[in-house]
């Protein structure tokens, strides 16, 4: 996994390599379970029933270690503009949410379907309880030549979710974790959804079942931890059944209540003031 080219920040292992004359990255995972690349490969596969735009990833296994592998999704033609970079452009004021401040820097761009691409993401994101969606885990593309805007990227970097971090006896639908880029709390931030139009439930039956298939076999995730992680994401899909029968969607996106404060990747490290 040695590489000399730092060009992807985080603080998994990782390295791009050229696979079938492709420019893939290829990620590993952390700590006793080395659940990350597993995750990653559920989350394309939630998005794929979804019909979510997304960069497509696949499991690697390699002296029993687990990774995911994606391939570039930018090109020569193309740049990715994070949001933390497009929320640098104009300074926030103190009673606009972090939200609407991003919409706002997005509209001042001309950038289009935003508000759509966020819908989607923070519906996945509530799915997979994903903790680490800080500001440079998402964005928007454009064009190198021109500097147009095309729109929002696709979705990527989904692996540090379904309690990745947690024990076994610590697993739950409803157990408390972070929760990123706008709000600090999931049930806080699907309130944000504007619309769940779109949205078929039902492409989700058996994905639980799914995630049974994806483990299978893993060195490092055990049985009693799989079953965990299968009722927990079954109970999330019903969870949000609730959410979107309920239609709570009147939320005020420019409240500020439960905001994200501080934008700080995860890095792997136990101090709170390190998340």
């Amino acid at each position: 996994m040695m590489s000399p080219d730092n060009t992807s920040d985080g603080w998994l292992k990782k390295k791009w390599k050229i696979m079938d004359g492709k420019r893939c990255l290829i990620k590993g995972g952390s700590g006793a379970t080395q659940q990350e690349p597993h995750n990653e490969v559920l989350a394309s596969s939630i998005m794929k029933r979804l019909d979510i735009p997304h960069v497509e990833y696949s499991l690697l296994i390699e002296d029993d270690y687990p990774y995911s592998v994606c391939e570039d999704f930018i090109t020569p033609d193309t740049d990715l503009i994070s949001a933390w970079h497009l929320m640098q452009t104009v300074k926030k004021p103190n009673h606009v949410s972090v939200y609407q401040h991003y919409l706002d820097c997005c509209k001042a761009f001309g950038i289009p379907g935003i508000k759509e691409s966020l819908d989607r993401m923070m519906i996945l994101d509530y799915l997979i309880v994903n903790e680490d969606r800080h500001q440079n885990n998402f964005g928007v593309v454009r064009n190198a030549e021109t500097l147009e805007y095309i729109g929002a990227a696709p979705i990527f970097d989904s692996g540090t979710s379904l309690w990745f971090d947690k024990p076994t006896m610590m697993i739950g639908a409803r157990a408390k974790v972070g929760c990123k880029p706008f709000k600090t709390d999931h049930e806080e931030q699907i309130k944000l959804v504007s619309s769940f139009d779109w949205l078929d439930l039902n492409a989700l039956y058996g994905i639980d079942e799914e995630l049974r298939e994806l483990v299978r076999g893993s060195m490092f995730i055990d049985e009693k931890r799989c079953d965990a992680l299968c009722r927990a994401l079954k109970s999330r899909v019903d969870m949000l059944t609730d959410v979107v029968n309920e239609q709570r969607t009147s939320y005020a996106v420019d409240d500020c209540q439960g905001d994200v404060k501080e934008d700080i990747a995860y890095s792997g490290l136990d101090d709170d003031m390190e998340r």
